[in-house]
């Protein structure tokens, strides 16, 4: 894992938090970077426990191979394994953290980011159909969907302390370590090293067999720059952060520059340096009169930076460049108005000790988001997840919310392609189809008998539109449950799935449960294909709509039936794509398993006379794939133990298979069909269908009750 991160390292989120900071401390003041030995540290520390940032640590955790296929999810598990077990080692506590919402005045970086990772998204697909194979740069790279919701839950069921926070994250980290005298604070944000808080280690520079890092020292950064620690919030803010831009400062940056090249040589760092000297000139008095209108600013940018200077002062902390300092009260809820305190108290509860998903942001704020899918925005048959999971989102919202015509609405900030997240979009909550009653939300939650047991089902199939499958669900556990919901779900809504299809995706499920990470790791598939990529993405996105159905419903499966290491991995579905697609047999497609076999059996019967009885029954529609799928056997050793992808040909002779363009579907050909029920969805988003891809309407105006 250490040898994959090196690779990556330059490439993660250098961004985040003080633009250039970590640059300037990396290459022009490197006497702030101080290895130190975190088992020495923790001997020497009274409270060792490092609290985590869990959503900076995803790309180290991820260092699985395999990623475009959907996601290596049972050694994912391993390597979070490891890495908890090296800690214990040490006799250094974990406590992790991750982020629950993200807070408007973050929203314009968000929405940046997750932009660019889009651009990122097409370059990936276009080398796929380029190539037929994963991009083996991790320049170019995606973490595999709904990675941050299923780390909370894996390391719960780990053992691990977790927390998902209710306002800015690093906010929640900073505060929590300083209040528990923890011993440092892991990730890889530079906001750290503004904070006033505990001493702040690096994730990129974690080596787990010599347990050392380096930490950002935050006393010796004021030492090189002649500042005192309540000056760098300001510091931070006239370099940019996610809360003032980078170009709203430029001018002033391009102004003390100039200033300071006058009376100093031109040396590396200048630019921190010059503004650093700013900062000391422009001090306030003993008295503290004048904060930041010293500086010089206009009013609007007086406001902006009082405003990012608020964004880094834990409580009982202050600052001499703000005339009062405020704190924000974040326990208020925009939707109090419509729950009753108790259900908004449990939710926030549970919120906190990330045993749900998706509740507390519907019932606290009445926002919700979704970052980036592995999707196609080429893609003329399979829609974004997005619009396929929004009949299942609306009737979420409908059970935790009053369905009153015009009462409230949900503000969704959902990643898809063709959609420039300038607004949210707003989803009414729609009602459950076939529940005669409403659901008694307190008696979901909080009851515990039997007979509720069977509600909590019977309204999470309904969330789904599959009420009429609880009797012949029951013959399954857990996993192959969701399994069953997922896979009939989306081939009810989106009419292009094909009997392949479904196929690949149960012989998956079911061979999955036998195998072990290890066995996984083998699989060579010999091509990648872009639309299996898109169904694999698809099917782990659906996977955390159910986790939130299941935390709406008041959990009645429990939630380790629901996550991905139990019912999906990308390498295995996708061998199962490519068999299925190529006419293999059955006895192939399972391995020669005989129990398995039955097992698939019973669980295609059911979804098939599922969409049967909906008049949408499956057909066979084998496609055309790159290379021809090989028995692993047939596969020859190439150094370094991996084998090399072979294909047959007809005539029984064994060739390396050449490189192939994926062949770009007829630009007149129509776009995906859906289920008439979802048409009238996207209708009443008020999103337009256009050239086969679904882009947001102009001002994606408010939806009608």
């Amino acid at each position: 894992m250490q040898l994959r991160w090196l690779k990556l390292k330059t490439n993660l989120q250098l961004d985040m938090g003080v633009k250039g900071l970590q640059y300037f401390m990396e290459t022009c003041c490197t006497e702030t970077c101080v290895p130190v030995d975190l088992k020495q540290m923790a001997e020497t520390h009274s409270n060792a426990a490092l609290v985590v940032d869990g959503m900076a640590c995803l790309r180290f955790w991820y260092s699985c191979q395999a990623w475009v296929q959907g996601g290596q999810w049972q050694e994912y598990i391993q390597i979070l394994q490891e890495f908890i077990a090296a800690f214990t080692a040490a006799g250094i506590r974990l406590v992790f953290f991750f982020d629950g919402t993200v807070e408007e005045q973050k929203r314009a970086e968000w929405v940046k980011r997750r932009l660019r990772v889009n651009k990122d998204i097409a370059r990936i697909f276009q080398h796929i159909k380029t190539h037929c194979q994963q991009p083996n740069s991790r320049d170019l790279f995606c973490l595999p969907s709904g990675l941050a919701t299923f780390s909370r839950f894996a390391l719960k069921s780990l053992g691990q302390e977790t927390h998902c926070s209710v306002r800015e994250g690093d906010y929640e980290i900073a505060h929590f370590a300083l209040s528990q005298n923890c011993m440092g604070i892991l990730g890889q944000d530079t906001d750290f090293v503004i904070y006033d808080t505990v001493p702040y280690l690096s994730i990129s520079k974690l080596n787990l067999k010599s347990m050392s890092t380096v930490l950002y020292s935050r006393e010796k950064l004021c030492r090189a720059l002649n500042l005192h620690p309540t000056d760098l919030p300001l510091l931070s803010c006239l370099m940019g952060n996610d809360v003032v831009p980078e170009q709203q400062m430029q001018h002033l940056r391009n102004r003390v520059l100039m200033l300071y090249r006058e009376t100093h040589k031109q040396v590396q760092g200048e630019k921190v340096y010059s503004i650093a000297e700013f900062i000391d000139a422009h001090r306030p008095n003993a008295e503290g009169m004048g904060g930041v209108s010293t500086l010089s600013l206009s009013r609007g940018e007086e406001e902006v930076m009082e405003k990012g200077i608020h964004m880094y002062l834990l409580p009982g902390q202050g600052s001499p460049w703000l005339k009062q300092c405020l704190h924000f009260d974040k326990s208020k809820s925009a939707m109090r108005n419509y729950m009753d305190a108790e259900l908004l108290q449990a939710a926030v509860e549970k919120h906190k000790q990330a045993e749900s998903f998706l509740v507390y942001n519907v019932l606290h704020d009445g926002v919700v988001e979704c970052s980036n899918t592995l999707e196609d925005e080429e893609e003329r048959e399979i829609p974004p997840q997005a619009i396929l999971y929004l009949p299942v989102r609306e009737r979420i919202y409908g059970l935790l919310l009053p369905l009153q015509p015009g009462t409230v609405s949900v503000s969704e900030w959902f990643v898809f392609p063709g959609n420039l997240l300038k607004e949210p979009v707003r989803v009414s909550p729609k009602p459950l189809g076939r529940c005669k009653v409403q659901p008694d939300l307190k008696a979901l939650w909080f009851r515990t008998d039997s007979e509720v047991k069977e509600v909590q089902i019977s309204t999470l199939l309904d969330i789904f539109d599959l009420y009429e499958l609880k009797e012949e669900l029951k013959q399954f556990d857990g996993p192959l449950i969701a399994v069953v919901i997922l896979v009939t779900y989306i081939a009810m809504q989106t009419r292009q799935l094909s009997l392949e299809d479904v196929d690949a995706y149960l012989s998956q499920a079911v061979c999955v449960r036998s195998k072990s990470f290890r066995e996984m790791q083998q699989l060579r598939p010999p091509a990648v294909d872009p639309r299996a990529v898109q169904l694999g993405s698809l099917f782990v996105r659906g996977l955390t709509y159910l986790i939130g159905a299941n935390s709406a419903c008041g959990l009645p499966f429990p939630m380790e039936h629901l996550m991905p290491w139990k019912t999906f991995d990308g390498l295995l579905f996708h061998s199962k794509y490519l068999l299925a697609h190529s006419g293999c047999s059955q006895e192939e497609l399972l391995e020669g398993n005989c129990s398995a076999t039955s097992l698939f059996l019973s669980v295609k019967q059911l979804v098939l006379d599922a969409c049967r009885r909906r008049g949408c029954p499956l057909q066979i529609r084998p496609r055309t794939v790159q290379y021809r799928y090989m028995r692993h056997e047939e596969a020859e050793e190439q150094p370094g133990g991996r084998r090399a992808p072979m294909f047959v040909h007809p005539g029984g002779s064994r060739q390396q298979p050449e490189a192939q363009h994926y062949r770009q579907r007829h630009p007149k050909r129509g776009r995906y069909r859906l289920a008439p029920s979802l048409e009238r969805c996207c209708k009443h988003s008020s999103m337009a269908l256009k050239r086969g891809q679904l882009e947001p309407s102009g001002q994606q105006q408010q939806t009608s009750a």
